[in-house]
Protein backbone atom coordinates (compact mmCIF):
# COMPACT_ATOMS: atom_id res chain seq x y z
CA UNK A 1 0.00 0.00 0.00
CA UNK A 2 1.48 3.57 -0.86
CA UNK A 3 1.83 6.03 1.75
CA UNK A 4 2.54 9.87 1.68
CA UNK A 5 5.79 10.49 1.73
CA UNK A 6 7.15 14.42 2.79
CA UNK A 7 8.85 16.10 0.28
CA UNK A 8 11.91 18.47 0.77
CA UNK A 9 11.59 20.10 -2.99
CA UNK A 10 10.40 23.57 -2.68
CA UNK A 11 7.95 25.51 -4.07
CA UNK A 12 7.62 26.33 -7.95
CA UNK A 13 7.87 29.96 -7.42
CA UNK A 14 10.33 29.93 -4.59
CA UNK A 15 13.82 31.41 -6.45
CA UNK A 16 16.29 28.55 -5.83
CA UNK A 17 19.23 30.10 -7.04
CA UNK A 18 22.42 29.85 -4.31
CA UNK A 19 24.08 32.62 -3.15
CA UNK A 20 27.39 34.09 -5.38
CA UNK A 21 29.65 32.96 -2.85
CA UNK A 22 32.92 34.69 -1.81
CA UNK A 23 36.70 33.40 -2.53
CA UNK A 24 38.48 31.77 -0.26
CA UNK A 25 38.42 32.10 3.40
CA UNK A 26 35.50 35.14 2.89
CA UNK A 27 33.29 32.49 1.61
CA UNK A 28 31.80 31.47 4.82
CA UNK A 29 32.07 34.80 6.92
CA UNK A 30 30.26 35.97 3.74
CA UNK A 31 26.99 34.05 3.89
CA UNK A 32 27.31 34.63 7.87
CA UNK A 33 26.63 38.08 7.07
CA UNK A 34 23.86 37.39 4.79
CA UNK A 35 21.86 35.41 6.95
CA UNK A 36 21.67 38.30 9.01
CA UNK A 37 20.59 40.63 5.75
CA UNK A 38 16.49 41.87 6.76
CA UNK A 39 16.15 40.68 2.79
CA UNK A 40 14.04 37.36 2.83
CA UNK A 41 15.67 36.03 -0.42
CA UNK A 42 19.06 36.97 0.83
CA UNK A 43 18.46 34.95 3.89
CA UNK A 44 16.91 32.11 1.15
CA UNK A 45 20.05 31.83 -1.22
CA UNK A 46 22.34 31.68 1.92
CA UNK A 47 21.17 29.09 3.52
CA UNK A 48 20.35 27.06 0.24
CA UNK A 49 24.22 27.69 -0.67
CA UNK A 50 25.39 26.35 2.83
CA UNK A 51 23.01 23.32 2.93
CA UNK A 52 25.68 22.59 0.26
CA UNK A 53 28.77 23.49 1.78
CA UNK A 54 27.19 21.56 4.80
CA UNK A 55 28.47 18.21 3.50
CA UNK A 56 31.94 18.74 4.03
CA UNK A 57 33.33 18.20 7.63
CA UNK A 58 36.22 21.38 7.00
CA UNK A 59 33.26 23.85 6.41
CA UNK A 60 31.24 22.54 9.49
CA UNK A 61 34.21 23.08 11.47
CA UNK A 62 34.93 26.65 10.44
CA UNK A 63 30.57 27.62 10.26
CA UNK A 64 30.69 26.40 14.03
CA UNK A 65 34.19 28.62 14.82
CA UNK A 66 32.37 31.94 12.73
CA UNK A 67 29.27 31.72 14.88
CA UNK A 68 26.84 30.61 12.48
CA UNK A 69 24.95 28.65 14.93
CA UNK A 70 24.19 31.26 16.88
CA UNK A 71 21.95 32.94 13.47
CA UNK A 72 21.10 29.64 12.51
CA UNK A 73 19.11 28.91 15.94
CA UNK A 74 17.63 32.44 15.55
CA UNK A 75 16.21 31.74 12.32
CA UNK A 76 14.41 29.04 13.48
CA UNK A 77 11.57 30.97 14.71
CA UNK A 78 11.19 32.89 11.32
CA UNK A 79 7.78 33.29 10.06
CA UNK A 80 8.86 32.03 6.56
CA UNK A 81 8.51 28.50 6.14
CA UNK A 82 11.42 28.14 3.47
CA UNK A 83 13.58 29.73 5.57
CA UNK A 84 12.42 27.31 8.53
CA UNK A 85 12.91 24.46 6.12
CA UNK A 86 16.59 25.38 5.04
CA UNK A 87 17.81 26.09 8.26
CA UNK A 88 16.99 22.73 9.71
CA UNK A 89 18.29 21.18 6.88
CA UNK A 90 21.76 22.28 7.29
CA UNK A 91 22.07 21.63 11.23
CA UNK A 92 20.82 18.31 10.22
CA UNK A 93 23.13 18.47 7.65
CA UNK A 94 25.42 19.35 10.28
CA UNK A 95 24.62 16.41 12.55
CA UNK A 96 26.34 14.04 10.20
CA UNK A 97 29.67 15.15 11.45
CA UNK A 98 30.91 14.76 14.77
CA UNK A 99 32.07 18.27 14.67
CA UNK A 100 28.64 19.04 14.31
CA UNK A 101 26.94 17.24 16.75
CA UNK A 102 29.16 18.03 19.49
CA UNK A 103 29.25 21.92 18.19
CA UNK A 104 25.35 22.03 18.13
CA UNK A 105 25.43 20.11 21.91
CA UNK A 106 27.73 22.79 23.30
CA UNK A 107 25.94 25.84 21.69
CA UNK A 108 22.35 24.31 22.49
CA UNK A 109 20.70 23.84 19.62
CA UNK A 110 18.33 21.40 20.90
CA UNK A 111 16.45 23.47 23.59
CA UNK A 112 15.90 26.12 20.52
CA UNK A 113 14.82 23.26 18.11
CA UNK A 114 11.92 22.41 20.77
CA UNK A 115 9.50 25.48 19.09
CA UNK A 116 9.48 23.02 15.84
CA UNK A 117 8.07 20.30 17.08
CA UNK A 118 4.80 21.78 16.73
CA UNK A 119 5.93 23.55 13.21
CA UNK A 120 2.73 23.32 10.31
CA UNK A 121 4.96 22.06 7.76
CA UNK A 122 5.93 18.37 7.75
CA UNK A 123 9.70 19.16 6.78
CA UNK A 124 10.44 21.23 9.19
CA UNK A 125 9.26 18.63 11.75
CA UNK A 126 10.25 16.11 9.74
CA UNK A 127 14.60 17.47 9.89
CA UNK A 128 14.24 18.80 13.56
CA UNK A 129 13.52 14.86 14.42
CA UNK A 130 16.09 13.72 12.14
CA UNK A 131 19.07 16.53 14.31
CA UNK A 132 17.31 14.91 17.52
CA UNK A 133 17.99 11.08 16.10
CA UNK A 134 21.22 11.90 15.25
CA UNK A 135 22.31 13.85 18.18
CA UNK A 136 21.15 11.49 20.27
CA UNK A 137 23.78 8.30 18.73
CA UNK A 138 26.06 10.49 21.28
CA UNK A 139 25.65 9.68 24.98
CA UNK A 140 25.76 13.51 25.35
CA UNK A 141 22.73 14.35 22.55
CA UNK A 142 20.75 11.96 24.40
CA UNK A 143 21.42 13.65 27.47
CA UNK A 144 21.11 16.75 26.19
CA UNK A 145 17.32 15.85 24.97
CA UNK A 146 16.55 14.41 28.18
CA UNK A 147 17.68 17.66 30.05
CA UNK A 148 15.37 19.96 27.34
CA UNK A 149 12.79 18.20 28.61
CA UNK A 150 11.95 16.87 25.04
CA UNK A 151 11.09 13.55 26.41
CA UNK A 152 7.34 14.10 27.33
CA UNK A 153 6.41 16.13 24.29
CA UNK A 154 8.24 13.63 22.18
CA UNK A 155 5.88 10.30 23.54
CA UNK A 156 3.02 12.83 23.15
CA UNK A 157 3.76 13.13 19.40
CA UNK A 158 3.64 9.68 18.98
CA UNK A 159 0.36 9.46 18.88
CA UNK A 160 -0.08 12.48 15.94
CA UNK A 161 2.99 12.41 14.03
CA UNK A 162 3.08 10.48 10.64
CA UNK A 163 4.48 7.45 10.02
CA UNK A 164 8.07 8.86 8.37
CA UNK A 165 8.29 11.04 11.14
CA UNK A 166 7.30 8.57 13.67
CA UNK A 167 10.55 6.06 13.42
CA UNK A 168 12.52 8.93 13.95
CA UNK A 169 10.99 9.32 17.40
CA UNK A 170 10.75 6.07 18.07
CA UNK A 171 14.99 5.62 17.82
CA UNK A 172 15.29 8.88 19.82
CA UNK A 173 13.21 7.50 22.82
CA UNK A 174 14.94 4.17 22.32
CA UNK A 175 18.27 5.74 22.69
CA UNK A 176 17.28 8.42 25.45
CA UNK A 177 14.97 5.76 28.00
CA UNK A 178 18.40 3.41 27.80
CA UNK A 179 19.37 6.70 30.33
CA UNK A 180 16.29 7.30 32.37
CA UNK A 181 12.77 6.14 31.98
CA UNK A 182 11.42 8.43 34.91
CA UNK A 183 9.61 11.25 32.33
CA UNK A 184 8.70 8.83 29.95
CA UNK A 185 6.55 6.36 32.51
CA UNK A 186 5.08 9.41 34.06
CA UNK A 187 4.36 10.59 30.40
CA UNK A 188 2.37 7.28 29.83
CA UNK A 189 4.88 6.13 27.49
CA UNK A 190 4.13 2.05 27.96
CA UNK A 191 0.46 2.70 26.93
CA UNK A 192 1.31 4.92 23.45
CA UNK A 193 3.96 2.19 22.83
CA UNK A 194 1.62 -0.80 23.39
CA UNK A 195 -0.56 0.87 20.39
CA UNK A 196 1.93 0.92 18.40
CA UNK A 197 2.87 -3.11 18.41
CA UNK A 198 0.05 -3.39 16.38
CA UNK A 199 0.74 -0.47 13.83
CA UNK A 200 0.29 -1.71 10.04
CA UNK A 201 3.70 -0.95 9.09
CA UNK A 202 6.48 -3.42 10.26
CA UNK A 203 9.29 -1.14 10.97
CA UNK A 204 6.80 0.86 13.98
CA UNK A 205 6.46 -2.62 15.21
CA UNK A 206 9.87 -3.48 15.43
CA UNK A 207 10.72 0.13 16.97
CA UNK A 208 8.39 0.34 19.40
CA UNK A 209 9.37 -3.14 20.68
CA UNK A 210 13.09 -1.64 20.97
CA UNK A 211 11.75 1.12 23.11
CA UNK A 212 10.10 -1.24 25.17
CA UNK A 213 13.31 -3.21 25.34
CA UNK A 214 15.15 -0.50 26.68
CA UNK A 215 12.31 0.81 28.78
CA UNK A 216 12.48 -2.90 30.57
CA UNK A 217 15.97 -2.75 31.01
CA UNK A 218 15.42 -0.37 34.31
CA UNK A 219 13.45 -1.46 37.58
CA UNK A 220 10.49 0.98 37.42
CA UNK A 221 10.20 0.00 33.55
CA UNK A 222 9.69 -4.00 33.98
CA UNK A 223 6.78 -3.15 36.50
CA UNK A 224 5.21 -0.58 34.22
CA UNK A 225 5.45 -3.08 31.56
CA UNK A 226 3.66 -5.91 33.46
CA UNK A 227 0.77 -3.45 34.58
CA UNK A 228 -0.59 -2.43 31.01
CA UNK A 229 -0.87 -5.61 29.76
CA UNK A 230 2.61 -5.31 27.32
CA UNK A 231 3.32 -8.86 27.72
CA UNK A 232 0.29 -10.73 25.99
CA UNK A 233 0.71 -8.37 23.06
CA UNK A 234 5.00 -8.82 22.62
CA UNK A 235 3.71 -12.81 23.21
CA UNK A 236 1.56 -12.46 19.77
CA UNK A 237 4.03 -10.92 18.12
CA UNK A 238 6.70 -13.85 18.13
CA UNK A 239 4.00 -15.02 15.16
CA UNK A 240 4.85 -11.85 13.46
CA UNK A 241 5.52 -11.81 9.66
CA UNK A 242 8.46 -9.82 10.06
CA UNK A 243 11.76 -11.65 11.76
CA UNK A 244 12.95 -8.84 12.93
CA UNK A 245 9.86 -8.00 14.67
CA UNK A 246 9.64 -11.22 15.82
CA UNK A 247 13.41 -11.09 17.54
CA UNK A 248 12.97 -7.36 18.65
CA UNK A 249 9.92 -8.84 20.81
CA UNK A 250 11.48 -11.79 21.90
CA UNK A 251 14.09 -9.35 23.46
CA UNK A 252 11.75 -7.17 25.12
CA UNK A 253 9.90 -10.74 26.61
CA UNK A 254 13.52 -11.67 27.77
CA UNK A 255 14.01 -8.32 29.82
CA UNK A 256 10.16 -8.46 30.95
CA UNK A 257 10.00 -11.25 32.17
CA UNK A 258 13.10 -10.72 34.64
CA UNK A 259 10.01 -10.43 37.58
CA UNK A 260 7.91 -12.76 38.93
CA UNK A 261 4.69 -10.81 37.87
CA UNK A 262 6.27 -10.86 34.12
CA UNK A 263 7.19 -14.75 34.32
CA UNK A 264 3.21 -15.35 35.42
CA UNK A 265 2.01 -12.85 32.48
CA UNK A 266 4.20 -14.15 30.12
CA UNK A 267 2.81 -18.17 31.42
CA UNK A 268 -0.87 -17.17 31.18
CA UNK A 269 -0.34 -15.44 27.26
CA UNK A 270 1.44 -18.93 26.31
CA UNK A 271 4.63 -17.90 25.74
CA UNK A 272 5.95 -21.40 25.81
CA UNK A 273 4.69 -23.14 22.73
CA UNK A 274 5.42 -19.86 20.66
CA UNK A 275 9.11 -19.34 21.81
CA UNK A 276 9.69 -23.11 20.97
CA UNK A 277 8.34 -22.88 17.44
CA UNK A 278 9.90 -19.44 16.93
CA UNK A 279 13.91 -21.38 18.31
CA UNK A 280 12.91 -24.02 16.11
CA UNK A 281 12.30 -22.38 12.67
CA UNK A 282 14.54 -19.15 13.31
CA UNK A 283 18.23 -19.37 12.77
CA UNK A 284 19.42 -15.49 13.59
CA UNK A 285 19.00 -12.84 16.83
CA UNK A 286 15.18 -14.13 17.33
CA UNK A 287 16.23 -17.57 18.35
CA UNK A 288 19.28 -16.40 21.30
CA UNK A 289 16.19 -14.48 23.10
CA UNK A 290 13.91 -16.78 22.29
CA UNK A 291 16.39 -19.50 24.25
CA UNK A 292 16.87 -16.61 27.13
CA UNK A 293 13.11 -16.16 27.19
CA UNK A 294 12.61 -19.87 27.61
CA UNK A 295 15.00 -20.57 30.28
CA UNK A 296 13.26 -17.80 32.76
CA UNK A 297 9.93 -19.45 32.15
CA UNK A 298 11.43 -22.37 33.21
CA UNK A 299 12.34 -21.37 36.54
CA UNK A 300 8.35 -21.59 37.42
CA UNK A 301 7.48 -24.94 38.43
CA UNK A 302 4.76 -24.50 35.59
CA UNK A 303 7.32 -23.76 33.24
CA UNK A 304 9.55 -26.35 33.75
CA UNK A 305 6.22 -29.00 33.62
CA UNK A 306 4.91 -27.77 30.29
CA UNK A 307 8.29 -28.05 29.23
CA UNK A 308 9.26 -31.63 30.34
CA UNK A 309 7.39 -34.25 28.29
CA UNK A 310 4.89 -36.60 29.70
CA UNK A 311 5.82 -39.80 30.95
CA UNK A 312 4.52 -42.74 32.29
CA UNK A 313 4.93 -43.41 35.51
CA UNK A 314 7.92 -45.66 36.32
CA UNK A 315 7.10 -48.37 38.06
CA UNK A 316 8.42 -48.97 42.37
CA UNK A 317 12.26 -50.59 42.29
CA UNK A 318 11.67 -53.58 44.73
CA UNK A 319 15.14 -54.47 44.69
CA UNK A 320 13.85 -57.60 43.20
CA UNK A 321 14.00 -58.68 39.19
CA UNK A 322 11.10 -57.94 37.52
CA UNK A 323 9.50 -60.33 35.70
CA UNK A 324 9.67 -60.57 31.94
CA UNK A 325 6.25 -61.16 30.87
CA UNK A 326 6.56 -60.01 27.27
CA UNK A 327 4.75 -56.60 27.85
CA UNK A 328 6.46 -53.20 26.89
CA UNK A 329 8.03 -51.88 29.99
CA UNK A 330 7.62 -48.00 31.05
CA UNK A 331 10.17 -45.85 30.55
CA UNK A 332 12.22 -44.96 33.21
CA UNK A 333 14.84 -43.17 31.75
CA UNK A 334 15.03 -39.18 32.98
CA UNK A 335 12.30 -37.06 30.76
CA UNK A 336 14.62 -35.22 28.07
CA UNK A 337 13.09 -31.71 27.55
CA UNK A 338 12.21 -30.92 24.17
CA UNK A 339 15.35 -33.03 22.66
CA UNK A 340 14.94 -32.08 19.68
CA UNK A 341 14.27 -28.74 19.37
CA UNK A 342 17.10 -27.84 22.18
CA UNK A 343 19.26 -30.18 20.81
CA UNK A 344 19.63 -28.95 17.94
CA UNK A 345 20.38 -25.66 19.12
CA UNK A 346 23.80 -27.22 20.73
CA UNK A 347 24.63 -27.51 17.14
CA UNK A 348 24.39 -23.80 16.65
CA UNK A 349 27.37 -22.17 14.81
CA UNK A 350 26.88 -19.14 17.38
CA UNK A 351 28.80 -19.65 20.84
CA UNK A 352 26.21 -17.42 22.58
CA UNK A 353 23.45 -19.84 21.15
CA UNK A 354 25.11 -22.96 22.39
CA UNK A 355 25.64 -21.45 25.72
CA UNK A 356 22.09 -20.31 26.21
CA UNK A 357 20.55 -23.74 25.08
CA UNK A 358 22.99 -25.35 27.42
CA UNK A 359 21.56 -23.54 30.36
CA UNK A 360 18.03 -23.92 29.14
CA UNK A 361 18.35 -27.43 28.86
CA UNK A 362 20.61 -27.32 32.97
CA UNK A 363 17.28 -25.48 33.84
CA UNK A 364 14.77 -27.58 32.71
CA UNK A 365 16.43 -30.71 33.99
CA UNK A 366 16.87 -28.47 37.58
CA UNK A 367 15.09 -31.10 40.49
CA UNK A 368 14.40 -29.41 44.14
Amino acid sequence: MAHPRISAYLPPDIDPTKATLAFGRRALPKLNEELQCPELLTQQRALMALCDLAHDPEKVYEAIEIGFLDNLKTLLGHPDSIVRQKTTEVLYLMTMHSVGRQGLIQNGVISALAGLLDDPVDICRKNTHQVFEMMTKLPEGAAGVLQAGLIPPLVLKLKTELEEILELILDTLSRCLRMEVSEALASGAVAVLKEKLTHSSAAIRNKAAWVLLDISSHPEGKVAVCEEGVIPVLVSLLEDTDPEVQATAAGALMFAMVTPQGRSSAMEAEAIPRLLQLIAEDAGRARLNALRALTLLAELPEGRAALLPHTGKPQPHTGEPQPNTGEPQPHTEEPQPHTDTLQRCLRDPRPPVREAAQTAIRVIRWKP
